[in-house]
């Protein structure tokens, strides 16, 4: 049998990548490796927030379709639009941090797990007096719509959602959506509810998707695990909203 000294020295490198390892994995993911990326000096860079949670879904929903469904989208905004973007555009952003000034276009999964800390109330606040626009995706039913529009609340009091119909210049931005029921079918919930807030002034700074769940036709298109004309839908849905937020 080896001698504790002879096991030691290969014992402890061996300890020491997993230790690191795992401090990368909780460093976003709670045990569950998360890793950041480093995106390219585009024009656009997608913005995935990760906020404070209530444990909901294991403080795990911020993250839900990370990274290939921000890379799936960025791929058909490169190959559907002019925007210089490529596929690598993407970037976790804490929204406590002043970081998240710096990308104007925000996405956030399954808000209804969202607990705001008091920073994070300030920032959102901030980041729509700017001009920021988000995209919120990822819950369904009344109760998830109660806890992602208290936190809002938060931010915004007074301020309330109204319901949108296909008809709204966000939905006919780039590509014309004529039916915002086409990915109904293949997620829970039921029929599909977009919801937008607007500031002062008319413009649209947050896009609520109740019932839906666009990063999961982003993701599994391409694993080709989603039917086509759903993923097509959600794809352009998602570019209208990116394009929307650029212009408006």
């Amino acid at each position: 049998m080896k001698s504790l000294h002879g096991i030691l020295p290969m014992a402890l490198p061996l300890l020491a990548l997993l230790i690191a390892t795992v401090a990368v994995a909780q460093n976003f993911g709670r045990g569950r490796r998360i890793v950041q990326n480093d995106p390219p000096r585009t024009e656009f860079i997608a913005a995935r927030w990760h906020f404070g949670t209530n444990g909901y879904i294991g403080h795990m929903g911020w993250s839900h379709n990370y990274p290939n469904s921000d890379r799936n989208l960025n791929e058909f905004l490169k190959r559907g639009t002019r925007l210089n973007v490529e596929e690598a555009s993407y970037r976790i952003v804490e929204l406590g941090s002043d970081e998240v000034f710096e990308y104007p276009f925000a996405y956030v999964s399954e808000p209804g797990e969202m607990e705001l800390t008091e920073q994070e109330v300030v920032n959102l606040r901030e980041f729509i007096g700017r001009g920021g626009f988000v995209l919120v995706d990822d819950f369904d039913g009344p109760e998830q719509w109660e806890q992602m529009r208290s936190q809002v609340a938060r931010a915004f009091p007074g301020s309330a959602f109204v319901p949108m119909g296909v008809d709204q210049h966000v939905f006919q931005q780039h590509f014309r959506l004529e039916d915002l029921q086409g990915m109904s079918d293949y997620v829970p919930g039921g029929s599909i509810i977009y919801y937008g807030l607007f500031d002062d002034a008319g413009r649209l700074v947050i896009l609520a998707g109740l019932n839906n769940d666009l990063a999961n036709f982003w993701d599994w298109y391409g694993q080709a695990r989603a039917p086509l004309e759903p993923a097509a839908d959600a794809f352009r849905l998602g570019t209208n909203a990116v394009l929307y937020s650029m212009t408006h």
